[in-house]
């Protein structure tokens, strides 16, 4: 899965990737400590324009009658995405790609202690999650709320975790995003092996409050 992540691209160089338009108010990076409900860059396809928006994360089904209403649906498996009526409407009209510099994943030693990973690309270019988006108004005004799919982890990744997001490389984006026909359904698989690296960092990323570039350096084991 994807709980968490990092985001330190500034968002006029992730609008000049992406080929976007920014709206005027976006999330503040950097961020290293990306936790569910808060506001996340999300490139979405409105009107044949691409967008570069602060999309909350965490999908609200429609049918919800508050924002808290049932489970926190921050992931989506790419396996079953198409049927869960939760997101089946929004994964074939309104799919959208969240940026992230890298992610963390969890393993626990033989005391029970979570152990947090930095999972990051070799270079220094973005990833680009698959995401799904839809509009939530159930309150007083409309929430556009996202959801980031995860598929079966890769070799590499699964020495962490049997889970991971699902990445879309650049190539891809167009297809992803609608603007290529269709076919992305082939695109929900895991990323290739030699993609990413992961190490061990300090465990006070643990805290959903912990904050800072200290969060992504190696630890010293």
């Amino acid at each position: 899965m994807c709980g968490r992540f990092v985001l330190t691209h500034p968002s006029d160089a992730l609008a000049r990737i992406f080929d976007a338009v920014p709206d005027n108010a976006l999330p503040d990076v950097p961020n290293y400590n990306t936790c569910p409900t808060t506001q996340i860059h999300a490139v979405t396809l409105q009107d044949g324009t691409r967008r570069l928006r602060g999309l909350r994360w965490g999908l609200i089904p429609r049918w919800a009658k508050t924002e808290s209403d049932g489970p926190l649906l921050i992931n989506a498996r790419s396996e079953t995405v198409a049927d869960k009526p939760a997101f089946r409407d929004a994964v074939r009209k309104r799919r959208c790609l969240v940026p992230a510099t890298g992610f963390y994943e969890w393993t626990k030693d033989d005391k029970g202690n979570r152990l947090p990973w930095y999972i990051a690309p070799e270079g220094d270019a973005p990833l680009a999650f698959a995401g799904i988006w839809q509009d939530w108004t159930g309150g007083d005004e409309a929430i556009s709320t996202c959801a980031i799919l995860t598929c079966a982890a890769n070799t590499p990744m699964a020495a962490i975790h049997d889970r991971m997001p699902v990445i879309v490389a650049p190539d891809d984006w167009p297809l992803w995003l609608g603007e290529a026909g269709k076919g992305a359904a082939d695109l929900m698989r895991p990323a290739p092996g030699g993609l990413l690296r992961m190490y061990r960092v300090d465990p006070r990323v643990n805290s959903a409050r912990a904050r800072g570039a200290e969060l992504i350096e190696p630890l010293e084991l």
